[in-house]
Order: C-alpha cells, then structure tokens, then sequence
C-alpha cells in the first residue's frame, strides 16, 4: 500500500468520523481491522489490501489528529472558504482538507506540497471538477497564510510507507 492509498482510507475515516458521530479509538477499531477491509474490498478496491504496522500509524494519526483538531481545521476552512458558509461544503470535501491541513499544521515530515497535491489528486475522484478548483483554492490559501515559519523552506521530498 502506498502512502497515497493510506491517506485517501484517512479521509474516508475523516468523513466517518463527521456522518457517523464516533470518536477515533471506536471508529479505527472497527474500520482498521482486516475484517473490515475484507468486507468492502470487493466494492472498494481502494480496501484490497491491508496496511502494514506503519501506514496503520499513519492512517491512525491523521483520524486522532483530525478528530482531536476538528474545530480548529474547519475554522481555518471557514477562514478560508470565502462566501461560503461551512454548512454549503460537502462532508466529503470537509475530509480532504480537514486531512491535508492537519498534515500541513501538524506532520512535520509531510511537504505542505504534497499534502495539497496529493488532496487534490483523492478529491478529484469524488468531486466536480469546480469543486476540485474550490478545494485546491481552499488549501492553497491555507498554506500561503498559515504554514508554521519552520516549514517555509521545506524540501518536497515524501517518505514512502
């Protein structure tokens, strides 16, 4: 499994976490577990194979980081957001940013580059094309204003998992 396929599985627990209304510990012990992921992968091939102890890691730190974080990431989206109200974005949009932000604000072994592109390459498949230029917009902004000082200069190199 890449890094990649590990953060968009990230995202869909991060749009769990908000349709659901269950906490992290519950949601990964149910969700990260290679029953559940035996039992969607047909539908979901995103789900076909199970990931190793360190994307499991990951995976788990960006729910806790999201869930824990949640007010102040879609703050910054509301910031962000300009003439839309938070309500108007859909839950799924919610989750890729809420993901890439926490990574940009709080991973510090994550280029803000590549939380963004690699957010705008998961919501490309489940949003509109103008919903896709919003988020990247969104996000873009986001790192312009509020990526930590230490970060500015960042080399964009990802870790592989």
């Amino acid at each position: 499994m890449t890094r990649t396929t590990a953060r968009e599985i990230a995202v869909h627990f991060s749009y769990a976490l908000a349709l659901t209304g269950q906490g992290a510990d519950e949601l990964l012990n149910s969700s990260l577990s290679r029953e559940y992921f035996a039992a969607i992968a047909e539908e979901e091939p995103l789900y076909r194979e199970f990931p190793n102890e360190k994307q499991k890691e990951y995976i788990s730190a960006l729910v806790h980081g999201v869930d824990q974080h949640g007010a102040e990431l879609d703050g910054y989206i509301s910031k962000y957001a300009i003439g839309w109200s938070f309500s108007r974005i859909s839950r799924m949009s919610a989750a890729v940013m809420r993901v890439a932000m926490y990574e940009v604000l709080y991973m510090p072994d994550i280029p803000a580059g590549a939380a963004i592109n690699e957010a705008v390459e998961i919501a490309k498949h489940y949003e509109s094309p103008e919903t896709v230029s919003f988020i990247n917009g969104i996000l873009g902004a986001f790192v312009r204003d509020e990526l930590p000082p230490e970060r500015k200069n960042q080399p964009g190199k990802v870790e592989k998992t």
